[in-house]
């Protein structure tokens, strides 16, 4: 993952482990606090604002948020939390079955994670109110 200068800030991974998908992200290089963290539709980071990466990843078309009684995105993911140093780690189960999940996350645009500045309040479309996009990376099969 970059920043909107080009900058590392961090390392992305998807593991399957018994039918499930997780995912690991450990993050660095960012402003300490909550962050919004999705997975979003195209595998495309171009810098500064990262809007190539398009909308969340969202197969079943519900609405934003895990607190939203119509979400939740397959995209939509816990905040991460960055510490004073700048550091944070972040992990995840993602909803449904990996033969389900990693057709759709390695489909032909690929799929893109990103951090957001401010933290996602879990419900409003499209985003939770998470601010703008200031990392992005490209998952890339194995």
């Amino acid at each position: 993952m970059f920043d909107a200068s080009g900058k590392p800030v961090g390392t992305a991974r998807l593991t399957e482990r018994g039918g499930s998908v997780m995912l690991t992200l450990d993050a660095s290089n960012l402003a300490p606090g909550e962050h919004g963290l999705h997975l979003h539709a195209v595998g495309k980071c171009e810098a500064p604002g990262f809007t190539s990466a398009g909308p969340h990843l969202n197969p079943a078309s519900r609405a934003h948020g895990t607190h939203n009684p119509a979400g939740a995105h397959l995209g939509d993911l816990p905040n991460l939390m960055v510490g004073s140093a700048g550091a944070g780690t972040a992990t995840a189960t993602l909803q449904g079955a990996a033969d389900t999940l990693l057709p759709s996350i390695f489909d032909q645009d690929g799929t893109a994670i990103v951090v957001h500045a401010g933290p996602d309040d879990y419900m409003t479309d499209p985003a939770g109110n998470s601010g703008s996009r200031i990392a992005c990376g490209v998952f890339k099969p194995a």
